[in-house]
């Protein structure tokens, strides 16, 4: 299983950097950096490309929305150069509150644009010159929609690579489907080992079918909250501001994919409330109402023999790379979290 780490968005470069030198360092596998409405990932994937040699960078995600098909090819083109083949491209439709709030982008059709977008990145990484006739991409541009002077290129750079990973952050049945049939990876969010397999399983299933054997086997990510501790309880209520956030927050009632997640695993009840709190303004009582069983079962916090076991749970789900979120309060507390994790994985 490979050992990975979320970078915080809100930190900084040059202090992020000496910190993921000394991960690599360490035996860390791969970091993750996201992209919100932060600064871009790509600036700090380069500056990291910079500073390291061995550990795998992939964006956490790059939205659908907010670059062409071919810039999404070029920028992870140029971020696996200029890392020598470490990077990993994490793509996902985020929600409509990012992307038409701040991006000013409609929000739609996130499957078929998926779907091209993966199509799309493949062929102009192989130097194909990109001909593109799709639903929600047309490229060159047809007649009629632009000055006509349009026509086919290639990538005019040699990729290091001409099959990049292509890893979806996907939730929904459909997506999670479309996931399993296309990409090399798979990134879902809050994953209960426990309750996986009920809630995806048969859209997994599904996409296998269709899988193509030269995909290989799917990576399936999980990033869970990460503390070895003795006192579990004196760190829970650390992870349930963010699940509050994304369960009571992260859309509207009624349009909120997270919700939906969680009041599948069997907290139906508690996340109405959550919701309904968090919508009222009562973020301090939303965060509260987060159940202490919840942020157990998606994350790996307690004594090194439980988060062992629960390592255990989470492979046994299917999942192949843990990319966690170490609970700790400087950078020299989270290195020895995810050095002494990395050793405890194997």
């Amino acid at each position: 299983m490979r050992v990975g780490m979320f970078l915080n968005y809100a930190g900084g470069f040059r202090e992020a950097a000496d910190e993921v030198a000394e991960l690599e360092a360490s035996g860390v596998d791969l970091i993750v950096v996201p992209e919100v409405y932060s600064f871009d990932a790509v600036s700090q994937l380069g500056f990291l490309a910079a500073r390291t040699s061995t550990i795998a960078l992939a964006s956490g995600i790059l939205q659908l929305y907010t670059r062409t098909p071919t810039l999404t090819a070029m920028t992870a083109a140029g971020l696996d150069y200029v890392s020598d083949g470490r990077f990993e491209l994490g793509i996902g439709a985020s929600g409509p509150q990012v992307i038409e709030g701040f991006h000013g982008v409609r929000y739609d059709a996130p499957l078929g644009r998926t779907r091209e977008i993966i199509e799309i990145c493949r062929m102009t990484w192989r130097r194909e010159p990109v001909v593109h006739e799709g639903r929600h991409y047309n490229i060159p541009l047809p007649a009629g929609e632009g000055t006509g002077l349009g026509k086919p290129l290639k990538l005019i750079n040699h990729p290091v690579r001409d099959r990049i990973p292509i890893t979806i952050a996907a939730l929904g049945p459909k997506s999670v489907e479309q996931t399993a049939e296309i990409a090399d990876g798979w990134l879902p969010m809050f994953f209960h080992p426990e309750r996986a397999g009920d809630v995806w399983g048969d859209a997994l299933a599904a996409g296998h079918a269709r899988r193509s054997p030269e995909l290989g086997d799917l990576d399936v990510f999980a990033s869970p909250a990460l503390a070895i501790t003795d006192h579990p309880e004196q760190v829970l209520p650390l992870v349930k501001p963010n699940l509050a956030l994304y369960v009571g927050g992260m859309g509207a009632r009624g349009k909120n994919f997270y919700n939906d997640l969680i009041a599948s695993y069997g907290f139906a009840a508690e996340a109405e409330r959550i919701q309904d709190l968090y919508l009222a303004g009562r973020k301090d009582d939303a965060i509260a109402a987060v159940p202490d069983d919840l942020v157990r079962a998606v994350s790996l916090i307690g004594p090194a023999s439980y988060v062992a076991e629960r390592v255990a749970a989470f492979a046994a789900a299917g999942v192949t790379t843990l990319t966690v979120t170490p609970l700790a309060r400087s950078s020299a507390e989270r290195v020895a979290l995810m050095s002494g994790f990395r050793a405890l994985v194997g």
